[in-house]
């Protein structure tokens, strides 16, 4: 299993300094990675641009890796993004997974980049095409539905595939995996829900002839995590999650782990029975100091369990 952290939510406001150690204590608890989700202008106008905080993050430690999860990348034309991801290569060899995803959640989010939200399925599948043909160093002429290039080409390709994992409960997601990409993010599925969809997959994937794809798949939680008080890590996640997501917990509440490090630890475990090789955790606490030790202790947890 890998294991990745959300940036905790104080993280920018902390110099430099504070900033480095922040990562290294994450790094120093056994993740491999942090995540940071990507938004152009979400509910009231939120948002950071994905890339430009994987790039600043990536300075900040030498060795962890570091995740867009997810990016919309629907909203975006495909060859800047893959001028990007070639960039990303070159100041962060082998540490950068690109997550994308097709959003929704705010459908004036996407209207107010100029996309029809009906349209950011078939958009992503197009740019994905684009993108992945750019990366394997092609010379590329595509005239579709929604993009039209010629004779596109990245230099440098990175020297090593840069993982595309992609997002999304549908089946025209799923679908989207298994033609595009190298692994699934689950989220808000339970753990029979994550199999079944893994399963699907596969399926797909070997009718697209990429049977012999080696799966990254995730699971993305937020989680709620209180050493000594279960309703009160639940109380810390709902609120969060309200404020954010502007939509009442209980819409999420069966598929968000909450309570002691030991507690949301065995929840998660059924999601690596049921085929997840990565857990990118969002946590909540009641202290803002609390999310790095606390998450260390429920990657320990899971490790044990796991091992056990």
């Amino acid at each position: 299993m890998k294991f990745g952290l959300c940036i905790p939510n104080h993280l920018w406001q902390q110099d430099l300094p504070e900033r480095q150690a922040t990562l290294t204590a994450i790094a120093d608890a056994g993740f491999d990675l942090v995540y940071m989700a990507d938004h152009v202008s979400f509910r009231n106008g939120a948002g950071t641009d994905g890339f430009v905080a994987a790039a600043g993050l990536s300075q900040l430690h030498a060795t962890l890796g570091v995740m867009i999860s997810i990016y919309l990348l629907p909203l975006r034309h495909p060859l800047p993004v893959a001028r990007q991801m070639a960039t990303m290569a070159e100041i962060a060899p082998g540490r950068f997974t690109f997550g994308i995803g097709v959003g929704g959640e705010d459908r004036h989010e996407v209207e107010v980049c100029g996309v029809n939200p009906r349209t950011r399925g078939r958009r992503a599948n197009e740019s994905l095409a684009i993108i992945r043909d750019l990366m394997d160093g092609a010379t590329v002429t595509h005239h579709g539905e929604h993009f039209d290039v010629h004779e596109a080409r990245i230099r440098p390709t990175p020297r090593a595939p840069i993982p595309i994992i992609v997002g999304g409960r549908s089946d025209a997601a799923l679908e989207r995996v298994a033609r595009y990409g190298d692994g699934w993010v689950g989220v808000w599925v339970s753990p029979a829900r994550y199999a079944a969809a893994v399963a699907y997959v596969a399926e797909q994937a070997e009718a697209a002839g990429r049977a012999d794809t080696r799966w990254q798949h995730g699971y993305q939680p937020w989680i709620g995590v209180d050493a000594s008080s279960s309703e009160r890590a639940g109380k810390v996640v709902a609120e969060q999650m309200e404020r954010f997501y502007h939509v009442p917990f209980d819409k999420f509440e069966r598929y968000t782990p909450y309570g002691s490090p030991t507690e949301v630890a065995e929840q998660l475990l059924a999601y690596a029975a049921s085929g997840s090789q990565l857990f990118n955790l969002k946590l909540c606490t009641q202290h803002p100091e609390e999310e790095v030790p606390l998450a260390a202790e429920v990657l320990a947890e899971m490790r044990r369990m796991h091992r056990t």
